[in-house]
């Protein structure tokens, strides 16, 4: 968890400073990292709570370079994530349950980007699709994004 954060933290700081690329680079292996330890991280939600942060923290980033398709990429393939994660029954039920707590924060920030950009068809079918059908669809679709 130390060298996640402290990925993080340098992305944050090159972040601050204008430094994109760096930022960029340091966000992508704090997401890496993220997604090799979910279900290793000896905390269930301090994993999904920096798998969270590193696909925000890129979507942050995409969208202060002026690219929003990225942004709803990186802020729905989180969303999907938790979705399957919540779904999958080979996880442990605090994994699970962190992915749900965890799921309404990145619901929300779908929300947020779609009334700030507008339309993102990717962003507007994942938030139209009723809760069952979504859950269905990543038992059904399991993927891997990155």
């Amino acid at each position: 968890m130390e060298h996640w954060k402290d990925m993080i933290a340098a992305g944050n700081r090159h972040f601050q400073l204008g430094d994109w690329v760096e930022a960029r680079e340091l966000y992508l292996q704090a997401l890496a990292l993220a997604l090799t330890l979910f279900e290793r991280w000896p905390d269930a939600d301090e994993a999904v709570a920096a798998l969270v942060v590193s696909h925000h923290n890129l979507a942050d980033l995409h969208l202060r370079l002026g690219q929003p398709e990225e942004s709803a990429e990186y802020l729905c393939a989180c969303h999907e994530r938790l979705l399957r994660s919540m779904a999958d029954p080979h996880l442990g039920e605090g994994l699970r349950q962190a992915a749900l707590r965890h799921s309404r924060e990145t619901y929300v920030a779908l929300l947020s980007f779609t009334t700030e950009q507008g339309f993102s068809p990717r962003c507007d079918a994942l938030l139209a699709k009723p809760a069952r059908d979504r859950l269905a669809d990543a038992r059904a679709k399991p993927r891997d994004y990155h």
